[in-house]
C-alpha cells in the first residue's frame, strides 16, 4: 500500500506536479510513517513548490531517521538555503559530504550555499532571511510577460542558461548578487523595472522608460493625454528542458505503466504476460527495484524457482548500491528464501533458505517473514527426524542401554536410550526404560515427563502407569500416585507390580490419616502439599472452608458432609497431605 502510495507521488514528481506529489508522498507517510525515503521525497517536492519551511521540517525528520544516509542532509541544506540560512545549509552539506564524500550533488550544494553566504551577511539559524528590493519583479508569470513583450530580452527566452538563472531568480530573489556579472540579467532587470540601467556601451545613468527620447518631450503640454490603449499581455514563450532530463522522466513514467500493467496480468495469471511487462519496466529503468522483485513473484508463482532467486539478488544488489527503502530489500530476500524453501529436498537444503530469512529480518522484522523462518526452521527439523529414522538400530541401541542398567551405568544408559529415540521417537519401550534410569539417578522430573510420554503412546502400555506412578510416590505424591496406579489396573487388572503400588501408597495415605506421621514427616508433608495447586484450590474455595469448620464446631452439620463423596474426596486430599487430621 505505502509502496503504490509512493510510485504514485514519484510519477507525479517526474511530471511536474509537484501538489499531487506532496498529497500521495502524505498517503504514503501515512502508511509507513518511519519511512525516511517518503520524508525526503515529500521535501523535494515542498522545495519544488518554494514551500522551504515545510521542506525543511520533512528534511530534520529524513535525518531523525536515518542519520547515516547522505541524501537526507542534502534535502536538509536544500531547504535552508531556500529560507536563506546559508550557514545552516553550508552546515548540511559538510555533514552529508561526511557519511558520502564523492557525491556530486552535496558538493554542488556546498559550493552555491558557501558562495551565497559570502554573498550576504550570514545568518543563524531561524533568522529571517533578508529583504531584497528587487524581489517581487521576479514572481509569478507577469515576469516572464515582460521579458517576452521587450524586444531586447525576447530572444534571451530561447537560451537554456538565461532561463535557468531567471528560474533560479523566481525561486531566491535573495541570490541575485550571484548574477548581475551577467549582462542579459542586467538588461532584465531593467526590463522587469521599467528602468535603463547602465550597461557596458550605453552613457551612464539611466532614465524612465516611459518618457520620450526626443526633445519637445520635456515641453509641457497642456492638452489632456490621450488615454493609452492597453496592449494585451503576450503570452510567455515556452521554455526549453533539458533533453537528458526530459528523456529520464518520459522513460521513468513509461516504466510505470509498464508495472501497472504487469500487475493487472499477475492478478489474472496471465503470468507470460506479466513477465514481459514487468522486464521492459527494468529496461526502462534500473532505479526502482520493485520491478524485479515484482518478476520474481512471478517466476515463483510459476516454479521457475532459480529465475526468482537470480531476480532477487539483483534486486538486493542494485537496492543496496541506489539506498532503496530497507523493505523493498526486506521483500527481496523474503522472496529469495521463499524459493529456497520450495527447493530443498533434504534437511541441509534448508540452511540457506534460514540464512536467507534472518537477513530478511536484520533489513525489517516483518511477521509474515518471521512466520517462513519459523516454519523453514520446523521443517528442517522433520525431516532430520525422518532422514535419521532406523528401527532397527534403535533397536540395538536399546539393547546396549539395557545391559549398560544391568551393569547399574545409568548415565551410560541413558545415553543409549536417548540415541535410541533419536533412531526411532515412537518406541515406548525406550521412554520407559530412559524414566527407570532417570528415577535411579534421581532426575526425577525427567523420569516422569519420559514416564507420561509412554502413556500419551500407547495408553495400554502398563510398564508406563508403573514407571509413573513410582516417580509420583518417590515426589511423595501419594495421592497422585494411586490414581496412576489405578489408571494402569483398568488395562490390566492382574498386573503385580501396580497393585504392589496401590498397596504401598493406601499405607502412607492411611498413616497419615492415622496421625502416625512423625513431626518431620508431617512438616515436610504439609510444605509439599501446599505447592500443590489442587491443594490450594480446595484450601481457598469457600464452601470447603466452611466444611472444615464445621467440622470442628458443628458435629451434627460435619455428619451430612460426610454423606457427600466429593466433599470426602477432598477431605482426604487434605488429609493426605497432613493439612489436616481426622480422630
Amino acid at each position: 500500500m505505502a509502496d503504490e502510495a509512493k510510485a504514485r507521488g514519484n510519477a507525479a514528481f517526474s511530471s511536474g506536479d509537484y501538489r499531487a506529489a506532496v498529497g500521495h508522498f502524505s498517503d504514503a507517510i501515512a502508511l509507513a510513517p518511519a519511512n525516511h525515503v517518503l520524508y525526503s521525497n515529500r521535501s523535494a517536492a515542498h522545495a519544488s513548490l518554494h514551500d522551504y519551511t515545510d521542506a525543511l521540517a520533512d528534511a530534520e525528520k529524513t535525518v531523525e531517521l536515518k542519520p547515516d544516509w547522505s541524501k537526507g542532509y542534502s534535502r536538509l541544506g536544500a531547504a535552508c538555503q531556500g529560507l536563506g540560512r546559508y550557514d545552516d545549509a553550508v552546515s548540511a552539506f559538510k555533514r552529508g559530504l561526511e557519511i558520502d564524500p564523492g557525491n556530486e550533488a552535496l558538493k554542488s550544494g556546498l559550493a552555491d550555499a558557501q558562495a551565497a553566504a559570502a554573498a550576504g551577511p550570514s545568518r543563524g539559524r531561524g533568522a529571517p532571511p533578508p529583504s531584497n528590493p528587487f524581489g517581487d519583479v521576479f514572481q509569478g508569470q507577469e515576469m516572464w510577460a515582460k521579458l517576452t513583450a521587450d524586444p531586447t530580452t525576447r530572444g534571451y527566452l530561447q537560451q537554456p542558461d538565461f532561463v535557468k538563472m531567471m528560474q533560479d531568480l523566481q525561486k531566491n530573489p535573495t541570490g541575485l548578487n550571484l548574477y548581475l556579472k551577467d549582462q542579459r540579467v542586467m538588461q532584465a532587470l531593467g526590463v522587469l523595472l521599467n528602468v535603463k540601467l547602465h550597461t557596458p556601451g550605453q552613457d551612464s545613468g539611466f532614465e524612465a522608460a516611459a518618457e520620450a527620447d526626443s526633445p519637445a518631450a520635456s515641453k509641457p503640454d497642456n492638452k489632456p493625454p490621450k488615454e493609452k490603449e492597453p496592449e494585451p499581455e503576450p503570452e510567455p514563450e515556452p521554455m526549453e528542458i533539458n533533453e537528458g532530463e526530459r528523456e529520464v522522466k518520459e522513460r521513468k513514467a513509461h516504466a510505470q505503466k509498464e508495472k501497472e500493467a504487469g500487475n493487472a496480468a499477475y492478478k489474472k495469471k496471465d503470468f507470460e504476460t506479466a513477465i514481459q511487462h514487468y522486464t521492459k519496466a527494468i529496461e526502462l529503468d534500473d532505479e526502482d527495484i520493485s520491478y524485479l522483485t515484482n518478476r520474481a513473484a512471478v517466476y515463483l508463482e510459476m516454479g521457475r524457482y532459480e529465475d526468482c532467486i537470480k531476480d532477487c539478488d539483483k534486486a538486493v544488489e542494485r537496492g543496496r548500491e541506489l539506498r532503496s527503502d530497507y523493505k523493498m530489500v526486506a521483500r527481496a530476500l523474503t522472496r529469495k528464501g521463499t524459493a529456497l524453501v520450495k527447493m530443498a529436498k533434504c534437511s541441509k537444503d534448508f540452511e540457506p533458505a534460514i540464512e536467507t530469512f534472518q537477513k530478511a529480518l536484520t533489513e525489517h522484522r516483518n511477521p509474515d517473514t518471521l512466520k517462513k523462518l519459523n516454519d523453514a526452521e520446523k521443517a528442517r527439523k522433520d525431516l532430520e527426524q525422518q532422514e535419521y529414522f532406523d528401527p532397527k538400530l534403535a533397536d540395538e541401541e536399546r539393547e546396549k542401554g539395557n545391559e549398560c542398567f544391568k551393569e547399574q551405568k545409568y548415565p551410560e544408559a541413558v545415553k543409549h536410550y536417548t540415541e535410541s529415540l533419536r533412531r526411532n521417537p515412537k518406541d515406548v519401550k525406550a521412554y520407559s526404560n530412559r524414566a527407570a534410569c532417570y528415577t535411579k539417578l534421581g532426575a526425577l522430573p525427567e523420569g516422569l515427563k519420559d514416564a507420561e510420554k509412554c502413556i500419551e503412546l500407547d495408553p495400554t502400555f502398563s510398564k508406563g502407569y508403573t514407571r509413573k506412578g513410582a516417580v509420583q510416590f518417590f515426589m511423595k505424591e501419594y495421592e497422585k500416585a494411586l490414581e496412576t496406579y489405578q489408571e494402569g489396573l483398568k488395562h490390566d487388572p492382574n498386573n503385580q507390580d501396580l497393585l504392589d503400588g496401590v498397596r504401598r501408597c493406601v499405607e502412607q495415605i492411611n498413616k497419615a490419616s492415622r496421625g502416625d506421621l512423625t513431626p518431620e514427616e508431617l512438616k515436610e508433608r504439609q510444605a509439599k502439599g501446599m505447592q500443590d495447586p489442587e491443594i490450594q484450590n480446595i484450601l481457598t474455595d469457600p464452601v470447603m472452608r466452611q466444611v472444615l469448620i464445621d467440622f470442628q464446631e458443628n458435629p451434627k452439620a460435619a455428619q451430612e458432609h460426610t454423606k457427600n463423596p466429593m466433599v470426602m474426596n477432598k477431605i482426604q486430599k487434605l488429609v493426605s497431605a497432613g493439612i489436616v487430621q481426622m480422630r
